[in-house]
């Protein structure tokens, strides 16, 4: 019998992972919140559910979703930009007590580097460094992480990603020709969506849990020569940056990544 592993938000990184996981073999259910995708998620031998989670609760058929599953993976953004004063904590609070209902043993929580503050000296962040990020996104998914964590009814994996990109989803695509970009000489953290289904991929297959790991491609140019060397050679008008204020940034160490999964980077951004 094929292991069932249940996957919250199957867009850009979830559908390929949840196409990756059934080519090694799992059986998969996905999530949308969309309609329109669901025959799509069901042609890749996705079983394709329409849920919603929301501050007052979770909408959908989320039973029968999470019922049967050893694992279920959270890759849903907080979508606190578009909202700020949304309560993502509060949705995922009800998605954690209905994991908890249907005795689901794992919990693969897909969060973000920003948990961590930029500053002037550029840290070294490593796995075993304590988030201490101060913006409503950093909080919350900070809170979100320790909830998690914190409740022994399941084991949680925390897989923090810096910025995700791949060749159509570029950021030097967005920074392009603009003017006064902020922190010409930080230090970029970035990571190629083939990484991170690869990542996700060996922590399903090791079976690595109760641990948090941190991963970014480990090549930290600063930002002014990055996105000017990617928009020169995709013709593009490179970007113009702000001197006036002191550069604030970190630097994402994945050495412990690398060390429990034997990993390898595949490609750089």
């Amino acid at each position: 019998m094929k292991t069932q592993i249940s996957i919250i938000g199957c867009g850009w990184l979830g559908l390929p992972v949840a196409k990756t996981c059934i080519e090694e073999g799992f059986s998969i259910n996905g999530s949308t919140t969309s309609k329109d995708k669901l025959d799509d998620l069901k042609a890749f031998q996705i079983k394709p559910f329409l849920i919603s989670l929301n501050a007052s609760g979770i909408s959908g058929n989320y039973s029968e979703f999470l019922t049967g599953s050893d694992t279920v993976i959270i890759n849903i953004p907080p979508g606190l930009r578009r909202n700020p004063t949304k309560n993502h904590v509060a949705e995922i609070k009800h998605l954690m007590l209905e994991i908890e209902k249907h005795a689901v043993k794992n919990v693969l929580y897909i969060s973000s580097t920003s948990v961590f503050e930029g500053e002037a000296n550029f840290p070294i962040i490593t796995s075993k460094t304590l988030p201490n990020g101060t913006s409503n996104i950093a909080k919350q998914l900070i809170e979100i992480e320790q909830m998690l964590q914190e409740n022994s009814n399941f084991h949680t994996t925390i897989l923090r990603f810096g910025g995700l990109i791949d060749d159509e989803r570029h950021p030097s695509n967005f920074l392009a020709g603009r003017d006064n970009v902020s922190n010409p000489n930080a230090p970029i953290n970035l990571i190629h969506k083939t990484d991170c289904i690869s990542i996700i991929s060996t922590i399903l297959k090791k079976q690595l849990w109760n641990i948090s790991v941190n991963a970014a491609y480990p090549k930290h140019t600063t930002k002014k020569d990055y996105y000017s060397n990617c928009c020169k050679q995709k013709n593009l008008p490179p970007p113009s940056f702000n001197y006036s204020q002191e550069s604030k940034g970190k630097i994402i160490d994945s050495s412990i990544l690398v060390q429990l999964l034997n990993y390898r980077f595949k490609v750089k951004p």
